[in-house]
């Protein structure tokens, strides 16, 4: 049996991207790592706008360096989406914290199994410089993200990844930041593609290695795009919310007022009486404006399945597909998203 931490160069073009902003302190040695783990890779590392020896060091070790001067992790992923071509794309932080020895394992879970997306659940993510905060906020927005789109991750912020060349040519990639792998998870979920989860080793930055993220700054942007994604992936859900509280609370104010008229025969209270009212007409807005949005978002998937289905599903073994899906080999799955947590 071939040892799942070894790939060997079967034709497939696989690109390894790697953003990084300011990490001379381990950009060298991680590319030495991957160029040690997968030798027939493309190894692109992502300068976004560094202004230390970043640069220098990553073309030192034998990486393409690709520059991005508008800062933000989901720019520079942009930007590298739409610029490299390959079959496989393996994506993993700069900092050194991701094992590259690991990528093997994931490209070949990708390849064996006709996946879209494999995505490196971190284990003991508690140890990153012992900011435990994140570990917290990470556990909270993954619930969260559960609860709003009815799909459980358990890890969506994980920046180990690796993607099939439709996922990646299919991806929009509109956040500029650190969205950019709630929004990858999203994407995935949408478009009913196959997903899977596998445990990976994370480790603390080496001295010198500073982390870039804000733990309350990108905490609120990263909610803020959350409601921004439930709004536009699931409008009904997110309107109608919106309504029922606000017909409960014009409901609230209304009861009193009702009540009174009744035993007196006078609205006494008449601006809470105009607020109730205001109340109860701005909630069956909403619920209408969720109706019809739902239809143009549902209108917006379509397009986005039909997109998807001239995608070539370039990179998987067509010996892993019957012969007789060959000619639908390329379209996309309707079957729900399978998350499998490898033990």
């Amino acid at each position: 049996m071939t040892d799942p931490s070894e790939l060997p160069d079967t034709g497939t073009d696989v690109a390894v991207l790697v953003p990084c902003y300011n990490e001379e302190a381990t950009i060298g040695p991680l590319v030495a790592r991957i160029s040690a783990a997968m030798s027939h890779a493309r190894i692109v590392v992502i300068d976004n706008n560094s202004d230390d020896a970043t640069a220098m060091r990553a073309r030192a070790a034998g990486a393409e360096v690709m520059k991005v001067s508008l800062k933000g992790k989901g720019n520079a992923i942009r930007s590298a989406f739409d610029r490299i071509d390959a079959e496989v794309y393996v994506m993993l932080d700069g900092d050194g914290t991701y094992d590259p020895g690991q990528a093997p394992a994931l490209v070949r879970r990708l390849m064996d199994n006709g996946l879209d997306m494999v995505i490196g659940a971190r284990q003991n993510v508690t140890v990153d410089a012992g900011r435990r905060g994140h570990a917290v906020g990470n556990r909270i927005f993954n619930s969260l993200y559960a609860g709003i789109f009815g799909q459980a991750y358990s890890d969506i912020f994980s920046g180990y990844r690796v993607f099939s060349r439709r996922y990646v040519k299919s991806f929009p990639a509109i956040s500029s930041g650190f969205e950019i792998e709630t929004e990858m998870s999203i994407h995935a979920q949408m478009l009913r593609l196959e997903v899977e989860e596998v445990p990976v080793t994370y480790g603390r930055r080496p001295a010198g290695s500073v982390s870039k993220l804000s733990t309350h700054r990108d905490g609120l942007r990263i909610l803020g795009f959350l409601m921004l994604c439930a709004k536009e992936v699931r409008p009904f859900t997110f309107f109608a919310s919106l309504a029922l509280a606000s017909l409960g609370a014009s409901l609230a104010l209304a009861i009193p007022i009702i009540l009174d008229f009744l035993r007196t025969g006078l609205v006494e209270k008449q601006p809470t009486w105009f607020l109730s009212v205001g109340l109860a007409i701005i909630g069956l807005n909403m619920f209408f404006a969720g109706i019809i949005l739902d239809s143009v978002a549902r209108g917006r998937l379509e397009q986005k399945m039909l997109i998807l289905r001239g995608i070539p599903c370039s990179g998987l073994p067509m010996t892993s597909v019957p012969k007789a899906s060959h000619a639908s080999a390329d379209r996309p799955r309707s079957t729900a998203t399978a998350i499998q947590i490898a033990s």
